[in-house]
């Protein structure tokens, strides 16, 4: 089964009623946090009550854990306590490449092994934009072992940048952090994986975030963070293919059956050709049809 990755809940690690909280919600993956929402002297606590919770959870596929950036001196005590509980996989903060993720490849593969665990069973997804190095290093990730997923951050990128403001009058992203998300679009599209937008903090306006959800969406993202379980039903919504997309896919596939081997056909008095037979395919994939 192809796991859904349209919602992603974060829940800080040292509170077990908030983690249970997102794994019960209807978030695709629910995301619970050693980094940035447990402050150091919590973090050996908080590995504890993570693994309580990734036992207590019935479906841990869809169970993920952000552990501490591979620069700090967390890590290994990290994979340490949350391997044997078997996450469906790995949040990698301030990754700066490919290499990365294959250094964090070789910890989780030791740990497997050494729990009796198959190797490569634990996914990775990566934060591929909270650093000034790694917004050059987006397009590097080609084959980095078990990443199925990319997402970006403005908040840590600001932090590192001295800057006081990520928004513009108009409420939208400013030019460096529209970059970041343009670059991590385009560097998890060449890695043949999913590109997930960020979180937006204004947690209560629900309206505003499914329409930047959609937004997004149409731009080629296939999913968004979260912090509060009322963000999940926009954004799943957003993300789900509706009636009327799924039909005009059905009808572009059934176009170009109509016509074997034509580069451009005539529907509704457009013209269509190739890539929008390939959109229409991911489209019915994305929906679970086949194309």
């Amino acid at each position: 089964m192809t796991l859904r990755m349209r919602s992603w809940l974060f829940a800080p690690g040292d509170s077990a009623r908030k983690m249970d909280k997102a794994i019960a919600s209807e978030a695709d993956i629910a995301l619970l946090d050693l980094e940035d929402s447990v402050v150091p002297e919590n973090k050996a606590a908080a590995r504890g009550t993570v693994v309580e919770a990734l036992a207590s959870a019935p479906d841990r596929s869809r169970v993920w854990v952000r552990i501490n950036p591979l620069s700090g001196a967390w890590t290994g005590a990290d994979l340490d306590a949350v391997v044997p509980a078997q996450p469906g996989g790995v949040f990698l903060p301030k990754a700066e490449g490919g290499h990365d993720v294959e250094r964090l490849d070789a910890l989780l593969t030791e740990r497997e092994k050494a729990a009796g665990l198959q190797p490569g069973a634990i996914k990775v997804a990566a934060l591929v934009t909270e650093t000034a190095t790694a917004m050059f290093t987006t397009g590097t990730y080609d084959g980095a072992p078990r990443l199925v997923a990319m997402s970006w951050g403005a908040e840590d990128l600001s932090s590192e940048l001295g800057a006081s403001e990520q928004r513009g009058p108009d409420g939208e992203y400013t030019h460096v952090y529209e970059m970041a998300r343009s670059l991590c679009l385009l560097g998890a599209v060449k890695a043949g994986v999913a590109p997930i937008e960020t979180v937006q903090p204004e947690f209560r306006d629900l309206e505003k975030l499914e329409e930047r959800a959609r937004r997004v969406r149409a731009q080629g993202f296939r999913g968004m963070l979260a912090i509060h379980p009322a963000q999940i039903a926009p954004i799943n919504a957003a993300f789900t293919p509706g009636a009327a997309e799924i039909a005009h896919a059905r009808m572009v596939v059934q176009a170009f059956a109509d016509h074997p081997g034509a580069g451009t056909v005539a529907m509704d008095g457009n013209m269509l050709d190739r890539p929008h037979l390939a959109l229409a395919q991911r489209l019915l994939a994305e929906a679970g049809e086949a194309e």
